[in-house]
């Protein structure tokens, strides 16, 4: 039972949380900064059930291993990679939110709104959805960090196959809203999210 009291342990449980409230706290700061309180609700949050359940399976399995396995925790320099994928996801999806501005926002938008604009400046020019390429890195920087094997395969693959539906859906309505001008940019930067077209 000590090793889930260990330096690893805690040191590692205590990053993730640190990650995940600074990730959605600043998600609901900057939602209130772009858009007014009045606008804005605790959906800016962004914390479904689905994503609370799969955190809970992440923990679940750390607890587990480090009780059963606790060697398989120990490799630092794992450890750090996972921290330091977890803070350029961080960082993508921040510079994502900073440079879109108004024009980004957590539900994607079906009617065209006057301050809607195509983004395609900064983080933009690189990626086409980098607000979803940060989280994509981020939710799996979070279990290497905790190296949780089979989270970080289940993050990947569930977080992917979210983005793989989404972005197509999205990406109609950005059709509709920019037209040649989308598809030129379309054909031009790729997503963002691996093998999503």
């Amino acid at each position: 039972m000590t090793e889930i009291f260990s330096y690893t342990a805690c040191r590692q449980v205590l990053q993730l949380f640190l990650a995940i409230i600074f990730f959605h706290v600043s998600e609901y700061f900057l939602a209130i900064f772009f858009h007014g309180r009045s606008n804005v609700t605790l959906r800016s949050l962004l914390l479904s059930k689905t994503y609370i359940l799969a955190m809970t399976f992440a923990l679940l399995e750390y607890c587990l291993e480090v009780y059963f396995f606790p060697g398989l925790k120990e490799h630092w320099w794992i450890s750090n990679i996972g921290l330091a994928i977890l803070v350029m996801g961080e960082v993508i999806r921040k510079m994502a939110i900073i440079t879109a501005g108004q024009a980004f926002t957590h539900l994607i938008k079906i009617y065209h709104e006057e301050h809607h604009k195509l983004i395609t400046s900064g983080v933009y020019s690189f990626v086409r959805h980098p607000g979803y390429c940060g989280f994509f890195i981020w939710s799996i920087g979070t279990q290497i960090m905790m190296c949780n094997p089979i989270s970080t395969v289940a993050f990947a693959v569930v977080v992917w196959s979210f983005f793989a539906k989404r972005i197509p859906y999205e990406e109609y309505f950005l059709r509709q809203f920019f037209g040649s001008e989308y598809d030129e940019y379309a054909r031009l930067v790729p997503s963002g999210v691996p093998f999503v077209k």
